[in-house]
């Protein structure tokens, strides 16, 4: 049964239940015992329950954005460019993120089955296999915008040139004479990581000294002041993100390390605070705005049923601040490092 004709009368039919159990469920209401919860939610998950709403002759009403979850400046500059192109088209938009573990997944999928919205944009870490599988059951358009991992199947994709953008910013460290280059890397599990650990590879032409971050600025301090108290540490850090790069700031101020005098840093993304960091940091920028613009106009394109293109990766570029510097005249013996 396809999941247009599947109604609460059928799913109740199934269940062996009342018509408004099944609407209590569906609208996380109390009144029902957690095995007949359970019961429900699954056969809505399997028939691909979504209800029905009149007919808008072809209107793009709301969309979903979903995030793993809502803290710096990288999801509001997605937001940004995603409200841009929402708005524009009269289109309502809902930002929701995953923060509250599988309950604030569960109510998030209740409310899309209630046949609410007319596409979704999974941003990050909440392109996910089960959140991918729950709403491919609902027969929603979905996005997916910066996806932490390697999709597979139908799901048109929006990211970032990550290889080339770590490539060109450890080649800007080595035309100023850099040897003795390290690296912060991001979390492992996450795509654009091994991306931007392959691409500071590549550019070095040997595996390098790597330190592992997690993205936060917490990671990048513990990370940096390793490197740094190291019999011969390194006149260069690449950061795989600004938060880690500035993260190598402190580290370096603690131990009296002048920025770039002594030590050059370069980071990945230029959140909008990157200018503003003393010295302004040199960093790949990350077009964060234009790729929420570009996700919101692939997902209204599909909704409407135009063609698109199913996989779009997004130019990175060298942001040449003052915080990397020439090292000039000085043996590094870079090949003893890494």
């Amino acid at each position: 049964m396809t999941s247009s004709r599947v109604t609460m009368e059928h799913i109740a039919r199934i269940a062996g239940v009342s018509v408004p159990t099944v609407s209590r469920v569906l609208n996380g209401r109390d009144g029902v015992s957690s095995l007949t919860r359970e019961r429900v939610e699954d056969l809505l998950r399997e028939h691909g329950y979504r209800a029905r709403h009149p007919a808008r002759s072809g209107e793009i009403a709301l969309i979903d954005v979903i995030f793993p979850e809502i803290d710096c400046a990288w999801e509001s500059e997605h937001i940004r460019g995603i409200e841009a192109v929402a708005s524009a088209a009269g289109v309502a938009m809902v930002v929701s993120s995953l923060t509250g573990g599988p309950v604030a997944t569960g109510q998030l999928l209740r409310r899309l089955r209630l046949g609410r919205t007319d596409g979704v944009i999974l941003a990050g870490g909440s392109s996910a296999g089960t959140m991918r599988a729950a709403l491919s059951s609902l027969n929603v358009p979905v996005v997916a915008l910066d996806p932490a991992s390697r999709l597979v199947g139908e799901v048109p994709t929006v990211g970032a040139a990550n290889f080339a953008g770590a490539y060109n910013a450890t080649r800007h460290l080595m035309d100023l004479g850099h040897r003795r280059i390290a690296m912060i890397a991001g979390h492992p599990e996450i795509r654009c990581s091994q991306a931007r650990l392959d691409g500071y590879r590549a550019a070095l032409g040997r595996e390098g000294v790597v330190e592992p971050g997690e993205f936060s600025f917490e990671s990048g301090l513990t990370a940096a002041r390793r490197l740094l108290a190291a019999a011969e540490p390194p006149t260069a850090i690449f950061a795989a993100n600004d938060f880690m790069a500035l993260g190598v700031y402190e580290a370096a101020r603690r131990l009296g390390i002048s920025i770039p005098a002594r030590l050059s840093v370069v980071g990945f993304d230029d959140l909008p605070g990157a200018r503003w960091a003393s010295p302004p940091l040199t960093t790949i920028r990350q077009p964060l705005r234009d790729m929420g613009r570009t996700a919101a106009g692939t997902l209204l394109s599909l909704a409407r049923g135009e063609s698109i293109d199913p996989h779009v990766r997004m130019t990175t570029s060298l942001i040449v601040r003052e915080s990397t510097s020439q090292q000039g005249g000085v043996q590094l013996g870079g090949e003893r490092f890494g």
